[in-house]
């Protein structure tokens, strides 16, 4: 790794728990970020010359709490100010803040940065938006780009969501175990919508937004070791590391979609495959059970086949059973009509999705499987609406293209013979 790697590697994995207590100082985001971008380019300038501190972190939020102050005391803008012993001595003062990250501060600090990003005042866009900025250290135009959205319309976005925090006079205190409970599922939903938001990229896209993937799993591994005891954590780490082993597999030369049917699974990342069974395994341990471990344990199945044909529908069926329990929705039924028809033939599993139309009249995966049951069961002039409706609803060229694939093979289907 390079010494410019390197740095950016450190600074972007002291940022979390640095601009957190930073946070906890000052109880503003605008002067927490700044403050942490003023430590940044000290370490640019100094770690070059003088090798990296024993704690990159605590060395970043000394120098960056310092540094805020120096400004707000030339600007006239903070009374009183602290002690002037407690601002000086960075070697002391280093070692002590150090021994209280280790303590367990530093967790609290984390944990209160996340929350605040995914505070309940905010809807999940700016959630999103704030949690990459704040969380993730990506820029303004980074996040713009992923999103498919104006750089101008994205900083709007990020200083509403500010707004909203201020408005809403948050506290800055360390979360309590009630409210821990009650906000780690939004975290965790906000963790997933950054994965997905990589993981659904096609064509040209793939090269702003794929990153979001890897984003989301360091987010992912983040709150896993602050809750190591949590079977859901443990199932969503598990879940994402499950579907980006895929990556190189899903997309052929030319950007075409590869279903997973048809995937090359020698090119699977099996290192991280197996990271996420073991996972799976602790987990459900635990006796537990929740929406993340159950997609998880599905997308375990597929990964342990070794070929396609050796798919354990059956039990892959009992699990999306389960999931429709626990999260009732179309989506998860849908899916879980691909298992049926693997099981019970496409007739069955065309009964299943029919009623789930009218909820699902503007999902482009829902036309999808209903064009290709009907294709299985040799109804063409359906297949063929059914798949018209798909390539309508279509939102990227990408899944346009394989959709028109199946519509030249319905065509094949209906040629006469020789």
């Amino acid at each position: 790794m390079t010494e410019l790697a390197w740095l950016h590697a450190a600074l972007a994995a002291a940022r979390p728990q640095a601009i957190g207590a930073l946070l906890r100082y000052f109880r503003d985001l605008d002067m927490a970020e700044e403050a942490f971008q003023d430590a940044c380019l000290r370490a640019l300038r100094n770690w070059p010359l003088n090798g990296p501190p024993r704690d990159p972190a605590a060395w970043l939020i000394l120098v960056g709490r310092n540094a805020a102050v120096d400004s707000v005391r030339r600007q006239k803008r903070l009374a009183p100010l602290p002690d002037e012993s407690e601002l000086s001595d960075l070697g002391d003062a280093e070692t002590a803040l150090a021994d209280r990250l280790d303590s367990g501060r530093y967790r609290d600090d984390v944990l209160r940065l996340l929350f605040i990003c995914c505070h309940p005042e905010l809807p999940a866009t700016q959630q999103i938006a704030l949690a990459l900025r704040i969380v993730s250290g990506l820029t303004v135009r980074q996040i713009a780009r992923a999103f498919l959205v104006g750089e101008s319309a994205m900083e709007q976005r990020i200083t509403r969501a500010k707004a909203r925090i201020a408005a809403a006079e948050v506290p800055f205190e360390a979360p309590g175990a009630a409210e821990r409970a009650a906000r780690l599922a939004a975290v965790a939903t906000v963790v997933y919508l950054i994965f997905n938001e990589g993981y659904s990229a096609t064509g040209a896209e793939r090269a702003d937004r794929g990153p979001l993937c890897d984003e989301a799993i360091r987010l992912a591994r983040l709150l896993l070791r602050l809750f190591p005891a949590e079977p859901e954590i443990m199932g969503l780490v598990a879940l994402l590391l499950l579907q980006h082993a895929r990556a190189a597999a899903r997309f052929d030369a030319d950007g075409g979609i590869i279903l997973l049917e048809d995937q090359d699974r020698g090119l699977w990342d099996r290192e991280m495959i197996a990271e996420a069974l073991a996972l799976i395994d602790k987990a459900m341990r635990h006796r537990r059970p929740g929406a993340y471990q159950v997609q998880a344990a599905i997308a375990a199945l597929h990964a342990r086949a070794a070929r396609a044909a050796d798919t354990d529908w059956a039990q892959i069926d009992l699990l999306y059973a389960t999931l429709e329990r626990l999260q009732p929705s179309p989506v998860v039924t849908l899916n879980r009509a691909v298992a049926v028809s693997k099981l019970r033939g496409a007739a069955a599993a065309l009964a299943m999705i029919e009623p789930l139309e009218p909820r699902l009249a503007g999902y482009f995966h829902f036309f999808g499987v209903k064009g290709a049951l009907l294709r299985q069961l040799g109804q063409s002039r359906a297949a063929r609406d059914a798949f018209d409706r798909a390539i309508a609803l279509a939102t990227s060229a990408a899944e346009a293209a394989h959709i028109r694939m199946h519509l030249d093979r319905l065509a094949g289907d209906d040629a006469p013979g020789p």
